[in-house]
């Protein structure tokens, strides 16, 4: 898998850390750079180690599926990317701005819930040709970054992204799935 479809995959798979940092940047009166940072590192390195659990547990189950690894690859990421759509419409409006620090459980607790994407997408990673060191520091660092962005759009801007990000997110990864299938069939 190239690197550019991994920087894709990234992206994607980041949206729901980029959502979440942004309304949990909306909710704070007054930016504070170490929450941001504690959120944004918590969310990275969730979204980094959660493709590496995935891709274990694929590698154990590889035997077992090679000859249907390219429609499970297809079918996690159609699943995942129509699900972030699917969220993108349907998402709950959110509470009134509040106070902005993050209690650890509830850090540790979004950190799970932003990555369950991610574990999915590692465990389609056992079945294809991925470095997946290398797709785990994409995705964290990319998490990061963007999450860290985030919290500061968010506390400036507001919640006008989060919609938009979702549906790029899900997209993206229907495409990705799609790319694996096509190419796995000898169409692409």
């Amino acid at each position: 898998m190239s690197t550019w479809t991994l920087l894709l995959i990234a992206l994607a798979v980041s949206a729901d850390a980029f959502a979440v940092a942004l309304g949990k940047g909306l909710a704070m009166r007054r930016l504070r750079m170490g929450d941001a940072v504690a959120l944004a590192l918590t969310f990275g390195l969730f979204q980094a180690l959660m493709p590496v659990l995935g891709w274990w547990l694929g590698s154990r189950l590889r035997d077992v599926v090679t000859e249907v690894d390219h429609w499970l690859a297809f079918g996690l990421l159609s699943v995942i990317g129509v699900r972030m759509i699917w969220e993108a419409y349907h998402a709950e409006a959110d509470p009134e701005p509040g106070d902005e620090r993050i209690p650890l459980r509830e850090l540790l607790l979004l950190g799970v819930a932003t990555s369950i994407d991610a574990l999915a997408v590692g465990i389609g990673f056992a079945f294809l040709d991925v470095s997946i060191a290398l797709a785990a520091l994409l995705i964290g660092a990319i998490t990061f970054s963007l999450s860290l962005g985030a919290v500061v759009i968010g506390h400036k801007v507001g919640n006008k992204l989060r919609g938009p990000a979702e549906i790029i997110g899900g997209v993206v990864l229907i495409l990705v799935g799609l790319r694996i299938l096509l190419d796995h069939l000898g169409v692409w």
